[in-house]
């Protein structure tokens, strides 16, 4: 039964918690639980404390008050030593695509499964594979990311945030660069990974019609707080 029980826990949970950057507090009293495989935004206007709380999960800014746990870390009593730990269970998909210009889409892939201790160099290929599959994109494997348009290259961009297989993925405003048909495609390939592979998405954007084409929960930055958008809000 414990064991059924540590199944079901959140895997992000902030009870109270205080964010802060430097000395300055970003968000107070944060309450949001992520449980596996859910999808939920983060929206609010900019510099309202959404990227904070992103940074916040993958252990860039601490946690000053409250409690706050990922996964199996505790974010309160977080060492420097755990970090790398503690990303390698998280994919990250960033605005703008952060590739390595000057190696092909097959190379960015295997530097990421490199740093993160693969040695077998026929797992990493076919991992590479893999993953390319899984956004549509096994053709672009030997291009270099400035051959690609900005929709390809996000999709090499979640494509690396799938190597690890992680339960958790933090999108930072990943359409906010691109056309909305681009957008459109990229939100579909998104919410197709949280169905078919199970794992949890924390999607921050501004942009209200993605929110409304594509519903889930949503929590609103604002006033140094944030918190979980009502039905009536929504309206």
């Amino acid at each position: 039964m414990a064991q059924e029980a540590e199944e079901v826990r959140p895997i992000i949970e902030f009870r109270d918690a205080d964010i802060s950057n430097g000395d300055v507090t970003i968000i107070e009293s944060l309450d949001l639980s992520v449980s596996e495989g859910e999808f939920i935004y983060l929206t609010g206007k900019v510099g309202s404390g959404k990227t904070s709380i992103i940074r916040t999960v993958i252990g860039e800014n601490p946690v000053t008050g409250g409690t706050a746990r990922v996964g199996q870390f505790d974010l309160t009593q977080l060492k420097k030593k755990q970090i790398p730990y503690l990303r390698r269970e998280i994919g990250v998909v960033f605005q703008d695509f952060q590739l390595l210009m000057d190696r092909t889409v097959e190379d960015n892939l295997r530097f990421v499964l490199e740093a993160t201790d693969w040695k077998d160099r026929e797992r990493i290929r076919q991992r590479i594979l893999d993953v390319l599959e899984a956004v549509g994109m096994t053709r672009k494997a030997y291009k270099m990311p400035h051959q690609l348009s900005g929709g390809e290259q996000q999709r090499i961009a979640i494509a690396r945030a799938l190597l690890n297989d992680p339960k958790l993925i933090l999108a930072d405003e990943p359409t906010g660069n691109l056309d909305g048909e681009t957008a459109d495609g990229i939100m579909r390939l998104l919410l197709e990974i949280n169905r078919n592979r199970g794992a949890a998405i924390v999607m921050v954007t501004h942009n209200r019609n993605i929110i409304r084409e594509y519903p889930a929960r949503v929590f609103v930055c604002e006033d140094n707080k944030c918190h979980e958008q009502t039905t009536d809000e929504a309206e």
